[in-house]
């Protein structure tokens, strides 16, 4: 107890991948903290689990794209190799496959977006409607993710931008509706402007190695979580699962002090929350504390998405051309993945049938269907697909609802979402759903967040080393240049001009 960090009690709730990177931080530096999860085991659903049969599922798979360079650092420094090799990918439609991504970063490297442009292999798309994205280019040079550009861009629908700066109707309903229904797991017409931009410039258009992907080699579980929180546990940090928490109280300062799960009481100097959206709203919702803040209260304005996730295990195997899949026009405002687990999990390399992970996403006309309907459908679609499957039985499956699954970034929810600092000055926020200006998405910026949070207990107490958070690679030199007049501009015509339109 001589270290004064020690004697610092940290609670972390959720143990996710925010959860998870500040209690790792700060139990390396040295503090009491201690991380309360939900669910029977670290990660919740991201991280799957065995059924009573013994086979592995998730509830939804999940990348690791190229740009994730603070997560493949952690797992080195975990000394783990979870990961498969980068892999090609295919979309589909109902009249087969509509695109065959390359390994990016194999090919001659071109100035974004050149190489997105021309090494994406479109089977009929014309040319003169991938054309037509080119004036959206001045959004992605305008769109900087600050406070300012995500205020002018929030409220506006990503259908609305795509058809403001002249979007084919052919492009929108062939390449972009299909990338938000995975990306961001809504149609356009249900999608920020704003997250619409940030996602599409993280993950295809900011480098040409971008788009590349790796995939766990088995659950997220298994393969990081597990091994991480025997890590963290190692270091002197405490996990405790089955810990649903209901309240948080301050003491007469003001200060988050104890933490409440059910009949237990945990007390603290600081409390960082890494819960999902849903999460936090229940916690709000019970708390007679919380719902004095305005800012907590408003939570309530945030939604979530609903997933299906499914898991089918074929009598024979079946030749899939890509590991992993998106689809697009099997349903009106649903967009869905497909997975050959077979290549991509170590678990199913040696199965005799192919097994097949299918997610859905913005899935709410899904869920109430029976598991043997929604099994007929998956096997139909994933034949359409891929024709030899039509021949093929499934002989076991796992179905898996997850209502609220995902963050929803709709039209003006930005003003709604928290930063990390919140009105109480011990209570710290992080999760995919935080604002943060690294630039990052999904996975990856939920465990940053984690570390900023961590960075900020620190902070307050003085005690440690702050977490080095590698920042997003650099935009490149005509991306810069263009962004800087663009910005000179904008503050020049700002200065003469009273602009009245809405932003």
């Amino acid at each position: 107890m001589s270290n004064p960090a020690r004697q610092k009690r940290i609670l972390v709730i959720g143990a996710g991948w925010a959860g998870l990177g500040a209690t790792h931080h700060l139990a390396k530096q040295g503090y009491n903290v201690t991380l309360l999860e939900a669910s029977s085991h670290p990660g919740g659903l991201v991280a799957g689990w065995k059924t009573p049969g013994g086979r592995s599922v998730e509830g939804g798979i999940h990348g690791f794209w190229y740009p994730y360079r603070n997560i493949f650092h952690l797992v080195d420094e975990l000394k783990l190799s979870p990961f498969t090799p980068f892999t090609r990918s295919g979309q589909y439609s109902p009249n087969g496959l509509e695109v065959e991504s390359p390994l990016f970063q194999s090919e001659p490297r071109l100035p974004t977006p050149l190489g997105t442009f021309l090494y994406t292999h479109f089977k009929r798309l014309p040319l003169i409607d991938r054309l037509s994205a080119l004036p959206l280019l001045y959004a992605v040079i305008d769109f900087d993710n600050s406070h300012d550009a995500w205020q002018r861009y929030d409220k506006v629908t990503a259908r609305e931008l795509f058809k403001q700066f002249g979007v084919s109707a052919r492009l929108y309903k062939e390449a972009f509706e299909p990338m938000l229904l995975v990306g961001l797991f809504a149609p356009p017409e249900q999608c920020s402007a704003a997250a619409a931009l940030g996602m599409l410039y993280y993950f295809i258009l900011a480098h040409q190695p971008d788009f590349d992907v790796v995939w766990c080699r088995g659950t997220v579980g298994e393969k990081i979580f597990q091994p991480w929180v025997r890590q963290i546990e190692d270091t002197g940090g405490k996990v405790l699962t089955n810990r649903r928490v209901t309240d948080i109280l301050l003491d007469k300062e003001g200060y988050a002090k104890t933490v409440i799960c059910g009949e237990e009481r945990f007390e603290a100097d600081a409390v960082i929350s890494a819960v999902s959206v849903s999460g936090i709203k229940k916690i709000v919702s019970g708390s007679q504390t919380l719902n004095q803040y305005p800012e907590f209260r408003n939570l309530a304005n945030l939604g979530g998405i609903d997933v299906l996730a499914t898991r089918l295990w074929f009598d024979r195997m079946v030749n899939v051309p890509f590991a992993s899949n998106a689809c697009f026009g099997f349903d009106p405002t649903t967009g869905w993945t497909f997975f050959d687990l077979n290549t991509l999990h170590d678990e199913y390399k040696y199965e005799t049938g192919s097994v097949i992970e299918a997610d859905f996403y913005h899935a709410n006309q899904l869920l109430p269907m029976t598991d043997e309907q929604i099994v007929e459908k998956v096997h139909q679609d994933i034949s359409t697909c891929v024709p030899g499957f039509h021949s093929a039985r499934v002989i076991d499956c796992s179905i898996i609802r997850v209502r609220q699954g995902v963050t929803h970034f709709a039209p003006g929810s930005y003003q709604y979402l928290l930063p990390a600092k919140t009105s109480i000055a011990n209570l710290f926020m992080s999760g995919d759903w935080i604002v943060t200006r690294h630039g990052s998405w999904s996975q990856e910026k939920a465990y940053i967040t984690g570390l900023e949070a961590a960075n900020l207990v620190i902070e307050q107490f003085g005690f440690g080393k702050e977490a080095e958070i590698i920042p997003i690679e650099p935009d490149e030199p005509h991306i810069q240049v263009a962004r800087t007049i663009n910005t000179s501009w904008r503050n020049l015509m700002q200065s003469f001009i009273l602009d009245s339109r809405l932003p």
